[in-house]
C-alpha cells in the first residue's frame, strides 16, 4: 500500500471560522457584554497490530465548540458538540444565563485590543495533508512489530499502533480578534515483551511527528523496542544508598513538566509552588537555559496564537540558570500585576489556562556517556512510576527502574527502587547531555542529578 494524499483539508476553514463567528454574534446578542467563542474539528484514523494480525482499526471524527460568556465581572462557559443553529442559539443563551448567577472575578475579561491579528501559522509547517488509509497504517504497524519480533529473546508483543491525525483550531473573541489555524500529526508505538512468568519484562519505542515523512522508519522503531527490552532482563535490587542519578531522555522530560507546574500563573498567584519567591533568581547550575518556543517550525505543540488570541513568543524561561518569569494567561497576569505572556492554554469546556509550548532544555556538551564516565556508583532512570512530588515544597519521590553505573559504565538492570530529593536540589545540580530530541512536545536530554536517595532491598 502506499500513502494517500488528498485534497489539502484547509480549503475548509471557512467552516470554522464562520461558526465561531456566527456563535459570538449569537453571545452578544443574547445579552453578554464581552465573549470569545473557540472550535474545534478532529479527525483520527488508527491501526493496532499484534502478533502480526490486524487487531483493529478506529475512526473517529468530532467537531467542538465552547462559548465563554462575560457579564460585567461575571464569567461563564458552555460547550457543544452539536453546532446547528437551534444549539447555537441554545448554548448562547445559556452561556448569559450562567453568567448572570456566576461569582465576580476580578481579574476575569479579554485582552483590550486583541494584541495581535497576525493569524498566519504557514511559516510553521503545522500540517501535512497526507492521508494514510487502514491498510496503510496498518502496514506500518506490522513492519515494526515483525522487526521488533524478529530478535532473538523477545517473546510476546503488547502490539504496534499507528495514528494519523488533522485538526483545526479556531477562535474569535469580541475584542476584535479572529484566527484559526490546522494542524496534523502521525506517531507510531510498538511495544514487546522478553522472558516469561515473574521474570517477563517490557519496553517500547515509539515516533511522533507532524508530518508524515518526518516519521522515524518503522523498523527503526521496531528494532529499538527489542533492544530496549531484551536489555532488561535479568534485573537486580539494589541497596539504599545516596549516589548520582542519570535520567534517560526518555524520562528526563517530565523533570520539565514539574518546572512548568511550579512556574504556572495559577500556582504561583495561589503561593502553591515551591519557586513562587524565586523570579530573577538562580534556581539552575550556571549556563541551563529553558526554552519555551511556540513558533518551532513543524513543533509538537507549536501555535500562532495562545488561547486568548494574544501573540505567542518564543522565551528563555530559565536563562543562564535564572528564572526569568512565569507562565501567564490574562487572569493570571492582572493578579500577579504583570503582563501576560501568551501562554494561556484551552479545552473546549473551561476557561482558559495557562501552560508551555515547545518546552525544551537546551542540550550540554557532553554526550550520556561522557555525562556517566566518573560515576563510581549510580542510578541510570529509563522508567518513572507513580507521581510522588510535592508542588508547593518541592519534595520529590517516584518509582524507577534502569541500569546500575559501575565505574563510568553502565554494568546490569535494575527494578524496584525508589528515587527522592527535592526538586530545588534536583534542578541546581542538573546537568544536560546533548542528545537532545523533539518527541513529546516537552522535551530535554539526558541529565544528570548530582546526589539522590535510592531506596531499594
Amino acid at each position: 500500500m502506499t500513502d494517500t494524499p488528498v485534497a489539502d483539508r484547509r480549503s475548509d476553514s471557512a467552516d470554522l471560522t464562520d461558526l465561531v463567528a456566527e456563535a459570538l454574534d449569537r453571545v452578544l446578542a443574547a445579552g453578554a457584554d464581552s465573549a470569545d467563542v473557540i472550535a474545534s474539528a478532529d479527525r483520527a484514523l488508527s491501526a493496532h497490530v499484534r502478533l502480526g494480525s490486524l487487531e483493529s482499526v478506529e475512526r473517529a471524527e468530532q467537531r467542538e465548540l465552547g462559548v465563554r460568556a462575560f457579564v460585567g465581572q461575571r464569567q461563564a462557559t458552555v460547550a457543544t458538540a452539536k453546532v446547528d443553529a437551534e444549539t447555537l442559539a441554545t448554548v448562547a443563551e445559556r452561556a448569559v444565563a450562567m453568567a448572570r448567577q456566576a461569582p465576580e472575578d476580578a481579574y476575569a475579561g479579554l485582552s483590550p485590543d486583541g494584541w495581535t491579528r497576525d493569524t498566519d501559522s504557514s511559516g510553521l509547517d503545522l500540517y501535512d495533508a497526507t492521508d494514510p488509509d487502514a491498510d496503510t497504517l496498518a502496514d506500518r504497524s506490522r513492519a515494526a512489530e515483525d522487526t521488533a519480533r524478529g530478535f532473538d529473546g523477545i517473546t510476546n508483543a503488547e502490539g504496534a499502533e499507528t495514528v494519523a491525525t488533522h485538526r483545526q483550531v479556531a477562535l474569535a473573541t469580541s475584542a476584535g480578534f479572529a484566527g484559526s489555524y490546522w494542524g496534523s500529526s502521525f506517531s507510531l508505538y510498538v511495544s514487546t515483551l522478553a522472558g516469561a512468568d515473574d521474570a517477563m519484562v517490557r519496553d517500547y519505542a515509539f515516533t511522533r511527528a507532524r508530518h508524515w515523512d518526518d516519521l522515524d522508519a518503522a523498523e527503526a522503531v521496531g528494532r529499538l523496542a527489542a533492544e530496549r527490552t531484551l536489555a532488561r532482563r535479568n534485573a537486580r535490587k539494589v541497596g539504599s544508598q545516596k549516589v548520582p542519578v542519570v535520567f534517560d531522555a526518555r524520562v528526563a522530560h517530565s523533570l520539565l513538566g514539574h518546572l512548568a507546574q511550579a512556574i504556572n500563573g495559577a500556582s504561583v498567584a495561589r503561593g502553591t509552588s515551591f519557586l513562587a519567591d524565586k523570579r530573577g533568581e538562580r534556581v539552575f547550575a550556571p549556563g541551563v537555559r529553558v526554552v519555551d518556543d511556540p513558533h518551532r517550525v513543524r513543533g509538537l505543540k507549536s501555535r500562532p496564537f495562545d488561547g486568548e488570541g494574544l501573540a505567542t513568543r518564543q522565551r528563555a524561561l530559565i536563562d543562564d540558570g535564572v528564572l526569568t518569569g512565569w507562565l501567564l494567561n490574562l487572569s493570571h497576569a492582572r493578579q500577579l500585576g504583570l503582563e501576560p505572556t501568551g501562554n494561556a492554554s484551552r479545552g473546549i469546556g473551561g476557561p482558559p489556562g495557562a501552560g508551555a509550548s515547545n518546552l525544551y532544555l537546551t542540550p550540554g556538551d557532553h554526550t550520556p556517556a561522557e555525562l556517566i564516565a566518573d560515576i563510581a556508583s549510580g542510578l541510570y532512570v529509563t522508567e518513572l512510576m507513580g507521581m510522588g512530588v510535592n508542588p508547593v515544597t518541592g519534595d520529590y519521590s517516584r518509582g524507577a527502574a534502569g541500569f546500575w553505573i559501575e565505574n563510568g559504565q553502565i554494568a546490569y538492570p535494575v527494578h524496584e527502587v525508589t528515587i527522592a530529593g527535592n526538586l530545588k536540589d534536583m534542578f541546581a545540580s542538573l546537568t544536560p547531555a546533548n542528545d537532545l530530541t523533539f518527541l513529546w512536545g516537552t522535551d530535554a536530554p539526558t541529565v544528570r542529578i548530582d546526589a539522590m536517595a535510592v531506596a531499594g532491598t
